[in-house]
């Protein structure tokens, strides 16, 4: 079995009100596919945010490719390879293009190579014909696709998808089950949040369910 790309060890997560996580063990292989289920308010979305550097934990260790991470010092360099789409993902007011390209700018891709990945993110997502059209203006299944082509063109060792089709139409929920189903053939490490019984059931798709703080394997 392959060595787990990411590692977490008793992880801990307390708020005034409760202990929301009391020591969560997890491990993903690299290139694999997981779920994380739990009844709303479990706390799927701290774990996710705690993994991707957007939020504290209280104790407890995180390992990525090898590396021990302090979990109270998270690097910035691992931001860039762990990368995390909420389940409303914001975008700025101006092109899809500028929007996808947002990410390689701040990591300082070169323009022309920025300009390449752009475009083929934009045909990988099906979103070409939306161009001129501004993020306020397009449905919550479109803002989804672009956020996932923002987030896929920056090549992430680990993609966090948090409920993604929630919300979504019939159509809309179709689109982005096919682009999570073609994240899978693509050999990206992703951990979807989510209620989606279509998602839960993909093949080759590991089930983790959080509950009473803790994280079990189904």
């Amino acid at each position: 079995m392959s060595d787990p790309a990411l590692e977490l060890k008793s992880l801990t997560k307390s708020f005034p009100q409760r202990e929301l996580l009391r020591g969560v063990d997890l491990a993903l292989v690299a290139g694999g596919s997981y779920v994380l289920t739990g009844d709303n308010g479990c706390g799927k979305t701290t774990l996710m945010r705690i993994v991707a550097g957007l939020e504290a934990a209280n104790g407890g260790t995180l390992r990525f490719e090898g590396a021990a991470i302090d979990l109270g010092h998270y690097p910035e360099a691992l931001r860039h390879k762990l990368v995390y789409v909420h389940q409303q993902p914001y975008l700025f007011q101006t092109s899809i293009a500028h929007n996808i390209a947002y990410g390689l700018k701040m990591r300082g891709v070169p323009k022309r190579r920025r300009e390449l990945l752009v475009r083929e993110a934009i045909a990988w997502a099906g979103v070409g014909h939306l161009s001129n059209v501004l993020p306020h203006k397009l449905s919550g299944g479109e803002q989804q696709r672009v956020a996932l082509a923002r987030a896929k063109v920056l090549n992430p060792g680990l993609l966090l998808l948090d409920e993604p089709t929630a919300n979504l139409d019939s159509d809309a929920r179709r689109q982005t089950l096919a682009l999570i189903e073609a994240l899978r053939h693509e050999n990206v490490t992703v951990m979807i949040a989510t209620h989606d019984r279509e998602i839960i059931a993909m093949p080759h798709v590991k089930r983790l369910h959080l509950e009473a703080g803790r994280v079990n394997a189904r």
